[in-house]
């Protein structure tokens, strides 16, 4: 059967049994139908362990990250333990372009997928709401008078599908570019307050422009910020729903890893570790890119912690990285295991397995990461559903029994090149940050304000070490270049963008959209 046909046949309790297992009662919930809610409960009594699920770096079309995050999700719970998973919520620009949807695959995958894929309980809808009402009434403002005297707009609109052509626009007084929603600063700022008045104060202190004495003028000058909270203050509540074994789940925000800082949202994984005794999340695309910013931007920002990482790699993405070449492949997972270990102890390596990998292929992995002196555990969670990750589960609970040394990577309170030199060289393995003209500008700006105390959210490719996307396994000896600077304030990161990356995706030579269709009988067809 395709995901979608296991999704659809799939025996569903009824999501307020799922919130029952969180010692939820009815008046905690937002009900969306039989199947999915939202919690309104603000916190639990419970300090659950955080167990992140992060990787090497990956191939075009993914490896199964999720999949193994729902795995290991449900073999905790099949082992007894109080357990739940928190979770992005997937875009709908990759969607119906190249990825699909991102919900897991096979008998290890979150319900209702249709639901979650596409408009789920509007929560990206609603914040691309608020983003381009935020973008009228600055274009409004500057129409009606311009009061605040308003000479350069910073703020972009938004809209959550990959359009290439709203890399550049038109506007009647001036040229703007779209960013994809899960880009927008205001899904940023979202995943990472940590209440609602966390929230409005996040959106009134968004940078919207500057005025004729370069002052920096903010979203809370126009008195916006109280009309912007309303629009997301349903949103801002966590959605729960369930994998196929009834574990419960969190999804709540999207932001991309490569272009954003790729974790759910800091209320969803609080709220999960109050109510639950171990919560497995996730971090987007590889450790260079989730985990770092996993560490550096939301523990910083949400007084959390993680207690165990979980490293998946496939022999499909190492023979990628070694250019076909297993052997040559095992530097890039010997690069994030090195990289981790300078924010954490406790690290494992997952294998997700697939059905093509030899048993040849596999001894190879687990000796070269015994040689690492790390645990090794193969995930085959996709045919097996949590049946398949728990000889996982059981490294997991193992590493918990130790206390996780963790650090963060870089003083907060460092230059705004000292952070990114840091990165550059700890992280991607570079000798060299070069910078354009232009990025220098604005970090001499920020510093000349006093502003630059925030930490870095660097933007570039996802596949690869390095900024250059051809560059794989382990790149040494590299030169980093450094093309723009982004203040957002009120998301509280400074992002760094590398080579020739982008904030608006476009769509394939074929993409998925293709395939998407509804039948006879109205069900929707082609999603996975």
């Amino acid at each position: 059967m395709t995901d979608i046909e296991i999704s659809r046949n799939a025996n569903k309790l009824n999501i307020k049994e799922i919130a029952k297992k969180m010692k939820l009662g009815e008046n905690d919930l937002i009900l969306y139908g039989n199947d999915k809610a939202k919690i309104t409960l603000e916190k639990g009594n419970k300090k659950g362990k955080i167990i992140l699920v992060t990787a090497t770096n990956p191939t075009p079309y993914g490896e199964g990250k999720t999949t193994v995050s729902i795995g290991l999700g449900d073999a905790l719970s099949k082992l007894g333990k109080d357990t739940s998973i928190t979770l992005r919520q997937p875009s709908m620009g990759p969607v119906f372009g190249i990825k699909g949807g991102a919900t897991g695959g096979g008998y290890s995958q979150v319900i209702p997928m249709e639901d979650i894929n596409l408009h789920f309980t509007g929560d990206f809808h609603a914040i691309t709401m608020a983003n381009n009402l935020l973008s009228a009434a600055i274009d409004n403002h500057i129409e009606r008078g311009n009061k605040l005297k308003i000479t350069e707009v910073l703020f972009n609109r938004c809209l959550d599908v990959n359009d290439r052509s709203l890399r550049e626009v038109q506007l009647n007084n001036r040229k703007e570019s779209f960013n994809i929603t899960a880009a927008s600063e205001i899904m940023a700022l979202f995943c990472l307050a940590n209440d609602l008045k966390d929230l409005k104060n996040r959106l009134g202190n968004i940078i919207i422009g500057k005025d004729e004495f370069n002052r920096y003028v903010l979203a809370k000058e126009l008195n916006i910020e109280g009309a912007l909270t309303a629009i997301l203050k349903d949103a801002f509540y966590p959605n729960l729903v369930q994998t196929l074994e009834h574990t419960p789940v969190l999804i709540h925000g999207g932001p991309f890893a490569n272009i954003a800082h790729g974790c759910n949202s800091i209320k969803a994984t609080r709220l999960a570790a109050s109510l639950t005794n171990y919560i497995v999340t996730e971090a987007g695309f590889g450790s260079d890119l989730g985990a770092e910013k996993f560490f550096d931007i939301k523990c910083r920002m949400g007084g959390i912690k993680p207690d165990c990482i979980v490293l998946v790699t496939t022999i499909r993405s190492l023979r990628f990285n070694g250019k076909d070449n297993l052997e040559r492949g095992l530097s890039n997972l010997e690069a994030h295991i090195k990289n981790l270990k300078q924010n954490n102890s406790n690290i494992v390596v997952c294998l997700n397995k697939f059905a093509q990998d030899t048993e040849s292929d596999i001894e190879i992995v687990k000796e070269f990461v015994k040689d690492h002196n790390v645990p090794f555990a193969l995930n085959s969670s996709y045919m097996e559903g949590g049946e398949g990750a728990i000889s996982l589960a059981r490294e997991v609970l193992s590493l918990l029994r130790n206390e996780n040394e963790f650090e963060y990577l870089y003083d907060i309170d460092k230059s705004i090149k000292e952070k990114i030199s840091t990165l550059a060289k700890k992280i991607y393995h570079a000798d060299k940050v070069e910078y354009s003209t232009k990025s220098l500008g604005i970090i001499e700006e920020i510093e000349s304000k006093n502003l630059e105390n925030l930490p870095i959210c660097i933007a570039k490719t996802q596949y690869s070490l390095s900024d250059d996307k051809t560059k794989l396994g382990n790149p040494q000896h590299t030169t980093i270049f450094v093309k723009d600077i982004k203040f957002y304030q009120g998301a509280g990161f400074i992002t760094v963008l590398l080579g020739n990356i982008l904030t608006m995706p476009g769509l394939p030579d074929t993409p998925n959209y293709e395939k998407i269709s509804i039948d006879k009988a109205n069900q929707i067809v082609g999603l996975s």
